[in-house]
């Protein structure tokens, strides 16, 4: 039987915005405009008749802003949201903030322009639909990350070095649902861990703020990469939006580069591209460890880094919000081992001390 279309509500002030996103939605075979509404309160009452499976939404709205919406949405009914808004292009906090309460993507909006930006761009705004049309959205509060861990929560094994040796490298992949993602791993870990690298598909102007806010809340040191950092032991260095990173050798040890670029798999910066340079570069000394996220970057990448040596992980279907990064890895065969969110920092930590290898 034919799937039913996707249902979506838009929430914006702008007659314009609801007007070219309406045209955009249904011009798809797949999608149709159940709503539209110009501030959350009316959309509330058309929502008590219809529900949406997935809400378009800007953030600065009369009467009642987005992001007091997303909340009680997420918290009452948690139903997909993409923010779209012209805040995203600015990094403002409020748009990053969407991300943490549950907005499953960004799509930016300029001040003015608006209309021939979005029939231009009517293609992300799409594919982001299509993307959280498909997220698995958790019910309630999300759960609360478990305590750091330390080494004395593993079994004993035997010491790889991992708080002096620079050789052994961690790079981690993900896209939508990310943001929540990664900081349940990187809040979770002890400071003794090797060097972290990390793509998280963001638009450029959120990443330092994104890593800013982990860097408060988690053990480790968190920062947005700059060109010719060094990776060290119990940092973790996140890809600037719009700008590729790249492991390379450093004497005895590593550094990053960031560099400009096409769009790789449609993304700057691309999982692909920092797992091709891990592979080349770290080989059997890295662990690579690929999240949730729509699509398939980093499952090439993935790839070469198990063939080259290197122990993989995939987020287990289970916990991601969307189940298409690491299922295009696993279904290539560059995942040694599944694990679901909750057990990864266990298993980073396991591999620094040579508890779980690749076959």
């Amino acid at each position: 039987m034919p799937r039913s279309p996707i249902r979506v509500m838009i929430v914006d002030d702008s007659a314009i915005v609801r007007q070219v996103a309406s045209e955009a939605i249904a011009a798809q075979t797949d999608m149709q405009v159940l709503a539209t509404a110009s501030d959350p309160l009316f959309a509330i009452d058309k929502m008590r008749k219809a529900w949406p499976d997935v809400i378009v939404l800007d953030i600065e709205m009369p009467r009642m802003d987005g992001l007091t919406f997303l909340r009680k949405l997420m918290a009452e009914r948690p139903t997909p949201v993409v923010i779209c808004s012209s805040l995203v292009d600015r990094g403002a906090k409020a748009s990053f903030d969407a991300l943490a309460a549950g907005a499953v993507s960004l799509v930016a909006k300029p001040k003015v322009g608006v209309r021939q930006f979005l029939q231009d761009e009517s293609e992300s705004l799409v594919a982001a639909i299509r993307a959280a049309a498909g997220a698995r959205l958790r019910h309630g509060p999300a759960p609360l990350p478990r305590p750091k861990l330390t080494l004395d929560d593993l079994p004993a094994g035997p010491r790889l070095a991992a708080t002096t040796d620079r050789t052994r490298v961690v790079a981690i992949g993900t896209s939508t649902g990310g943001t929540q993602a990664l900081e349940a791993v990187l809040t979770s870990l002890p400071e003794a861990v090797p060097g972290i690298v990390v793509v998280q598909h963001m638009p450029a102007g959120f990443t330092d703020m994104f890593a800013r806010r982990l860097d408060g809340l988690a053990r480790i040191r968190v920062r947005e990469a700059r060109p010719g950092d060094r990776v060290e032991p119990g940092l973790a260095l996140i890809a600037p939006g719009g700008r590729h990173l790249q492991l390379a050798r450093d004497g005895g040890g590593y550094h990053v580069g960031v560099v400009d670029g096409p769009l790789i798999n449609r993304h700057k910066p691309s999982v692909d591209v920092l797992f091709r340079s891990v592979a080349r570069t770290a080989g059997a000394r890295a662990l690579g460890i690929i999240m949730t996220g729509m699509g398939d970057d980093g499952a090439l990448g993935l790839k070469e880094m198990r063939d080259a040596g290197a122990t993989t992980i995939a987020e287990a279907e289970e916990t991601c919000v969307v189940f298409g990064m690491p299922k295009e890895a696993i279904q290539r065969g560059a995942v040694d081992t599944v694990l679901p969110l909750h057990d990864i920092a266990a298993g980073l930590v396991a591999w620094s001390r040579g508890a779980l290898r690749s076959d």
